[in-house]
């Protein structure tokens, strides 16, 4: 265990969106006085790569490995991210610190920045969130909505590889003509029609301004092409990829994030250094806010196998709450927008759970449950294959 004036041992996943999140807590704690040492973890969650997130042990798909780590005494604590986390943990452990919360919407993301209503009919969009997925149907049924998994990079160059592909494809072929007429030609360059040939760089040219996140991205081969994908705003930001790609902001109150979206926590064995990280980190309006999402999700039970969204926010003494339960396919919903007294949340959190249950939201879980349970009857055979 570390002591005051050692170095901590920060468990993290080893993606690039992971060591970014990781590092904000270092730095944060590194500001407060406490050294931290990144400590990469591989989790089940990035073993399976072709499992949807509801189909990786239901919940904390991305969590349990870090946190044997820290009740082995092998490392001090983990960093995760919220919305990941189940709600039951072991007993040792706590969350020691709920960092400062970050932008907890989903945004749309495409290549050129149209919004939801700018798509074409029968549009095709990536997440493999079941919540994402009703509330997108909810709102457009005409929607096709495809599985899209792995890192954010990975499905932003998953988006954007068919445009960067045809855009190559179109300048080889103006830059082919344009070498063809000029041999067939017996006139002077000056009466070549500029309109012709649009592109004042040549393919190699155009190739080598690309980053290397555009290459990597033009080089991958989509079973799938999208026309845009659903990605958390906070995610997104953090990855530092916004420059390339256009985002729409989706209506909070239709599109309510998921349970701690946009948040961090940092988990620790209950004791002198999780007090003393949450002294260091801990953001007490986060914490409610947070506690009160997970709270209602708790009571009703749904994991991350229902699509439902929770999100509350503190302003004074009350904390504003909207949470919307869903069928998958997003033609059923029980859903409430209410303000509750921040000095007993938790009970006026698990008050509105209740009241939720029986408007319906128990029969939409079921059934999700139900859903989810057939699907991993019909894939079980493969997935013991990826296991081994």
């Amino acid at each position: 265990m570390t002591t005051r004036g050692e170095t901590l041992q920060l468990a993290t996943r080893g993606s690039d969106l992971a060591l970014r999140q990781a590092a904000t807590v270092r730095d944060s704690l590194s500001s407060r006085r406490l050294a931290v040492e990144l400590v990469e973890v591989e989790t089940t969650g990035d073993q399976i790569r072709d499992e949807l997130i509801h189909r990786l042990g239901k919940t904390g798909a991305f969590v349990r490995s870090l946190d044997e780590k820290v009740l082995d005494g092998e490392l001090d604590a983990a960093v995760h991210s919220m919305k990941d986390m189940p709600t039951e943990r072991p007993d040792r452990l706590v969350v020691a610190a709920v960092p400062e919360r970050a932008a907890a919407e989903d945004v749309l993301v495409t290549p050129d920045g149209r919004s939801l209503e700018e798509l074409p009919e029968g549009a095709t969009v990536g997440t493999s969130s079941l919540r994402r997925k009703a509330q997108l149907l909810a709102e457009r049924d005409d929607l096709t909505v495809e599985p899209l998994r792995g890192n954010v990079d990975t499905r932003l160059a998953k988006l954007l590889a068919p445009s960067l592909q045809q855009e190559h494809q179109e300048r080889h072929e103006a830059e082919q003509a344009q070498t063809d007429d000029a041999e067939d030609s017996d006139t002077d360059e000056s009466d070549t029609d500029e309109e012709e040939h649009p592109y004042d760089r040549t393919v190699e040219e155009w190739f080598d301004d690309l980053t290397e996140f555009e290459r990597r991205a033009m080089e991958r081969d989509p079973d799938v092409e999208y026309d845009a994908i659903v990605l958390a705003k906070a995610g997104l930001h953090r990855a530092g990829l916004t420059r390339y790609v256009g985002m729409s902001d989706l209506d909070p109150d239709r599109f309510v994030p998921a349970p701690g979206q946009g948040a961090l926590a940092v988990t620790a064995v209950d004791g002198d250094l999780a007090l003393d990280i949450k002294d260091r980190l801990d953001d007490p309006q986060t914490r409610v806010e947070t506690t009160v999402e997970r709270t209602i999700l708790e009571e009703l039970g749904g994991g991350c196998v229902a699509p439902i969204g929770v999100h509350a926010h503190l302003e004074g003494g009350v904390v504003h709450t909207r949470v919307r339960v869903l069928s998958q396919d997003g033609t059923e919903e029980v859903s409430v927008s209410r303000d509750i007294p921040a000095e007993y949340h938790i009970d006026a959190a698990q008050d509105l759970a209740a009241e939720l249950a029986e408007q319906g939201a128990d029969d939409l879980i079921a059934e999700a449950k139900r859903d989810s349970t057939e699907a991993d009857d019909d894939a079980s055979t493969a997935r013991e294959e990826d296991e081994e």
